[in-house]
């Protein structure tokens, strides 16, 4: 064929001709058969005068065009639905894909495909799927206007597509949705805040196949930018065994704070799951009201003695590097585990390594109990402008930390 381009918009409806170039039908369909090959298109189907029959790809001698489908042999049989295929205009057109690039859930308008000749007949193999404008044009002037005429209307727009290699089956999915063919690698490097857009956009199914998918540490990031009534959904979509995957890699507060929504039997299966670590910690969290600070707070932080040094205090801060990104405070306890000052790590860097870390310490002390009122917690934190508040039990000894990001979370809440 002349064009070496052929959108699917223009496939369907195209005649189909016999040997002696009499039409026998059109076009009403098109397939993959991922398994066999990822790109070229296996089968036609068409649509008769009584029944749609199947048309293999090695049974087309050319596709011209603005004239149709020519064919090599006729035995043709009837079509019969068939679970490895992938039809383009049942299962791929208005789905949606996602676009790691722009970072956001798009909808597939139309199919770009390639065809060339191996030296005995016309191969159709697909290129692209068309997510833009000139996609929707074809659409909407498909069956109004000449193809030629389609075509010079639509020139002067940009394309908007992604590479097929890109884009595969969701095979969890019962509805076949595509996602992009990345193993989810791209999805994993995405920001979390990003990947939570994109996982808000799409169905209960897809959401769940791309939990089960991605790396638990990932998923626990992502999980805790969805929306609360969205992770709950997600949680329990997900077995056991891989929500308590998830959630032991969350902070001990947010894994506390998420399990507590959930249904007391749910909660419950996922920490069975659990190691017993974090297991542990979660559930002496789950003790405490939800409005207290006991329930607000992390107990990740990092401690040290009285007498440490700056010395002491880095070679403590290379054993935690998972805390690293969120940490500015440290805490030094006495010999029963008493809070007794707090250093803002800023400091550490402007003194000696044999500099003592009570010498640092901020001039005064401000801490709360377990069961302090949340509203306090808030009032603390605007009245002195604090990163980090250390929560302290009954004895005095710290119990754990809460800090500026758990109060944006419970305002936002609000």
């Amino acid at each position: 064929m002349a064009e070496t381009l052929l959108y699917f918009t223009e496939l369907v409806s195209m005649p189909v001709l016999d040997l002696k170039g009499r039409r026998i039908g059109r076009v009403k369909d098109a397939a993959v058969v991922p398994l066999v090959n990822a790109s070229r298109i296996d089968r036609l189907l068409m649509g008769g005068e009584e029944a749609w029959l199947t048309i293999r790809y090695d049974q087309i001698r050319s596709i011209r065009m603005f004239q149709g489908i020519f064919l090599a042999e006729e035995q043709l049989v009837p079509y019969h639905d068939d679970e490895y295929m992938l039809r383009i205009g049942r299962d791929l057109l208005d789905q949606q894909i996602i676009d790691v690039t722009g970072r956001k859930v798009v909808r597939v308008n139309d199919v770009t495909m390639e065809c060339h000749n191996d030296g005995f007949r016309d191969i159709l193999t697909v290129r692209e799927v068309d997510i833009g404008l000139r996609s929707i044009i074809r659409r909407l002037m498909q069956g109004v206007l000449p193809r030629r005429a389609i075509r010079r209307l639509q020139a002067p727009i940009a394309p908007n597509s992604i590479r097929w290699e890109f884009a595969n089956v969701v095979e969890p999915d019962p509805l076949r949705r595509l996602r992009l063919n990345i193993s989810y690698t791209k999805l994993e490097e995405m920001h979390p805040a990003d990947l939570a857009d994109i996982v808000e956009e799409l169905s209960p199914a897809e959401r769940e196949a791309i939990f089960e998918t991605i790396d638990s540490e990932v998923a626990a990031e992502a999980l805790t930018e969805v929306e609360p009534k969205m992770q709950i959904s997600i949680l329990e979509s997900l077995e056991p065994e891989k929500a308590a995957d998830i959630v032991e890699e969350m902070s001990p507060d947010e894994a506390a704070d998420l399990l507590n929504e959930l249904e007391a039997e749910t909660s419950e299966e996922i920490l069975d799951e659990m190691d017993s670590a974090p297991k542990t910690e979660v559930r002496e969290l789950l003790e405490f009201a939800q409005d207290t600070a006991g329930g607000m707070m992390n107990t990740e932080f990092v401690s040290l003695h009285g007498n440490a040094s700056v010395a002491d205090a880095l070679a403590a801060l290379k054993g935690n590097e998972d805390l690293l990104e969120s940490l500015t405070t440290l805490f030094l306890v006495d010999g029963d585990e008493r809070l007794t000052a707090s250093i803002p790590l800023a400091r550490l860097f402007l003194a000696a390594g044999d500099a003592k870390l009570k010498d640092l310490a901020s001039a005064t002390l401000i801490q709360v109990t377990l069961d302090e009122s949340q509203n306090r917690v808030t009032e603390l934190f605007d009245k002195y402008n604090l990163l980090t508040l250390p929560v302290v039990d009954e004895d005095g000894k710290l119990a754990g930390v809460i800090t500026a990001d758990d109060i944006i979370s419970v305002l936002r809440q609000k």
